[in-house]
């Protein structure tokens, strides 16, 4: 009863904490949504003429973004400023895209939306004239019905996307968050890699920018790891390259214990849906254990790579003549940086291929060596 008891109290606690916490959150919320809104009944009375004669700007604190609207109608750019703004963005609108244009000079914007159809300076204007300037910018073009194919023709002088007009809440909200995510997947992907030489445990919880090189651990060509057991043995698994370049998976094809390897010859496989890629020993000589937890979960392979996660031990057959075929420490580092510039490359050029293509892409060009090195 006393046990019954204790366990009724713990989820009570449970219930109230997740009570409070939920409560706290929408209190939070509504604070936030509180201060944006005195944001841009003030900001909208302030005086910006000085750098553009229609120009409203609203800012808040910690902006998601910040976005330049413009468009001839001005009770659109209302609309913009009013959703965007309480969705937590830095919002400037003008009405004519000259004015859009030498703002974009002068300050340094996320996004920039624009009509399509304005008097004087159209929106496809607007859009090569800011591609040109800052091509770091991203362009979305407003568009009304019946102008859809023109917006459409945008995308070729480097507007990302466009939304259709009249839109609601709603389909704007959604619209402006598709982009940043694009955006900021795009900024990930061309950010400078971070590779750094840490511990084992340290590499398991590394950022997705961020590669991790084993202290203490060899690394192949064909990105396995080898780590030199007290007995002389040889420990191996699947490298921070290769877990971050493949993603989740679904099942490991284990070798066999007192299976013969060879340097550079299939050890092991990975599986996610219809799609496989093989990994190469590291070293020649027998298979004397392997990692059955694999089999239950093969998770374990990419979630702690250099830990929980090995495959399998190997009793080399000539340790001293192949180790010096191996990495270690700061060559591993110079190593990766090419190795992630090639798979950026890669990646990019098989953006339109389905899981088992870009898998097998990957395998060829990163994890089976052209010929096994004696």
């Amino acid at each position: 009863m006393t046990a019954l008891l204790v366990v009724f109290m713990f989820l009570g606690f449970v219930a109230i904490d997740v009570l409070v916490r939920a409560v706290h959150r929408r209190l939070e919320q509504a604070r936030e949504r509180r201060e944006r809104a005195s944001a841009l009944e003030t900001s909208l009375r302030l005086d910006f003429t000085h750098e553009a004669k229609s120009l409203k700007r609203v800012t808040v604190a910690e902006p998601r973004a910040r976005i330049l609207a413009v468009d001839d109608e001005p009770v659109v750019l209302d609309s913009f400023r009013k959703i965007l703004v309480l969705a937590g963005f830095d919002v400037d609108t003008v009405e004519s895209g000259p004015e859009a244009l030498g703002l974009v000079q002068r300050h340094d914007y996320d996004f920039v939306f624009t009509d399509l159809k304005m008097p004087g300076m159209d929106g496809v204007e607007v859009v090569k004239a800011v591609h040109h300037l800052r091509p770091d910018v991203d362009l979305a073009v407003v568009t009304g019905y019946g102008t859809i194919e023109s917006a459409v023709a945008t995308m070729q002088h480097g507007a990302v996307d466009y939304v259709q007009k009249p839109f609601t809440e709603d389909e704007l909200l959604e619209f402006a968050g598709k982009l940043l995510i694009r955006r900021q997947a795009r900024l990930e992907a061309q950010r400078e890699p971070d590779v750094r030489i840490v511990a084992p445990s340290v590499a398991d919880g590394a950022a997705a920018h961020e590669y991790c090189v084993p202290g203490g651990a060899f690394l192949s060509e064909g990105h396995t790891w080898a780590r030199i057991e007290t007995s002389g043995q040889l420990r191996t698994g699947v490298d921070d390259f290769a877990r971050k370049a493949l993603g989740p998976i679904e099942g490991v094809e284990l070798p066999r214990p007192g299976q013969t390897v060879v340097r550079g010859e299939p050890l092991f496989a990975v599986k996610r849906g219809r799609a496989s890629a093989r990994f190469v020993a590291p070293m020649s000589g027998k298979v004397v254990q392997v990692n059955e937890a694999l089999a239950v979960e093969p998770a374990l392979l990419t979630r702690s790579p250099y830990g929980k996660g090995w495959v399998c031990v190997i009793q080399p057959a000539d340790l001293a003549g192949e180790l010096g075929l191996l990495r270690i420490g700061r060559p591993v580092a110079d190593w990766y940086k090419a190795e992630i510039g090639r798979l950026r490359t890669a990646k990019a050029g098989a953006a339109a291929a389905d899981g088992a293509g870009e898998w097998s892409a990957l395998e060829q060009e990163f994890l089976l060596p052209a010929a096994p090195v004696r």
